[in-house]
């Protein structure tokens, strides 16, 4: 806010700024060092023209000569020695407000993602962020640490778990196997053991990340429907493990296309239901929350491996934007898009 000042020596009122103080000061004390306006003008990184300017608009704001110019060399006068060590404070002040402002720009905010983000799709997105003038730093969590780690101001936004028709983002989920299929869709109703049919079980492996009512409460009531055995939907503590499981079995991991690229498993849709992670973007502070989502919001659903819409076709078991030639079955390629747009 700028305040009107009337000069003392009866001139017009001067409205100094509180910018212009402070380079009017850098001007005085630089000048004063140096006992020359040309040399203390290129010490405060100004013309020589500016720092006049500036050094007789603060005399004519307080109203006293800070400067004799009778002689070559500008001397101090009774007034100005007085005011030289309040001029000195306050640009060291503001130097120093600079510098913690230069530094909370360039301090990282600290950003909950999903642990199903692959390592090299956070580094793309801190790398990207950074171009956009963002410096992020991302920490892993399941879904319910997430929302109390925002919550909690842990972290300054987070990248939360919602059905996909509240989301931001969404993104595709199926059932992915270690053996190729030869089905275009996988129907839970078909790992149901007939009478004599040999054992043991397959069973559908949960990642925690999905471990939410929207989607494995959802599959939960359809196994329950379709009469699998409880033990055959298991919540695994980690992907590593759920995927060693299906490696070495007939069972299949709930995921992404991008997770099942990544992992080499052959990926197709759930034949009974659509189902997709939902993402929204929130934050302990709003303008934290649309700062991301203006600078970074392609880059956030590419990190997630998120699509335009809410997962793929169950009619045609392609994902969206899928070409009308993959077959579903098809085995994931590692580096296939990771908006599962190619369906496995």
């Amino acid at each position: 806010m700028r305040k009107r000042n009337t000069c003392l020596l009866g001139a017009a009122p001067l409205t100094v700024g509180a910018m212009d103080v402070v380079n009017a000061c850098r001007a005085f004390v630089k000048v004063s060092e140096r006992g020359s306006f040309t040399v203390g003008a290129a010490a405060a990184q100004m013309s020589q023209s500016v720092a006049s300017r500036r050094v007789a608009a603060l005399e004519k704001h307080f109203g006293e000569r800070l400067f004799d110019r009778a002689s070559r060399r500008p001397s101090l006068t009774p007034f100005g020695r007085d005011m030289l060590p309040a001029a000195r404070r306050l640009v060291r002040v503001a130097d120093v407000l600079e510098d913690e402002a230069r530094a909370a720009r360039s301090r990282p905010m600290r950003l909950a993602v999903p642990a199903s983000c692959t390592t090299a799709e956070l580094a793309r997105l801190v790398a990207d962020s950074r171009e956009r003038d963002i410096r992020l730093d991302v920490r892993t969590a399941g879904p319910e640490q997430r929302a109390e780690l925002v919550r909690t101001q842990e972290v300054r936004a987070g990248l939360l778990a919602v059905p996909p028709d509240q989301a931001l983002w969404a993104v595709p989920l199926g059932l992915a196997g270690a053996d190729e299929p030869q089905t275009r869709r996988v129907f839970v109703e078909s790992l149901r053991l007939r009478r004599g049919e040999p054992g043991p079980a397959r069973c559908i492996r949960v990642q925690p990340e999905d471990d939410v009512p929207h989607i494995q409460g959802r599959l939960a009531r359809l196994r329950d429907a379709v009469g699998l055995r409880p033990a055959q939907l298991s919540v695994a503590p980690d992907l590593t493990s759920a995927t060693a499981d299906v490696l070495s079995s007939d069972d299949l991991l709930l995921c992404s296309p991008a997770q099942a690229a990544e992992l080499g498993l052959y990926w197709r849709p759930v034949g009974e239901l659509r189902l997709a992670r939902g993402y929204v973007l929130d934050a302990a502070v709003e303008a934290d929350a649309e700062r991301l989502r203006g600078r970074l919001a392609p880059y956030l659903a590419r990190a997630l491996g998120a699509t335009a819409d809410h997962g793929p076709d169950p009619a045609t078991g392609a994902g969206p934007g899928a070409d009308a030639g993959t077959e579903p079955g098809a085995r994931a390629e590692p580096g296939a898009p990771e908006e599962g747009a190619q369906a496995c």
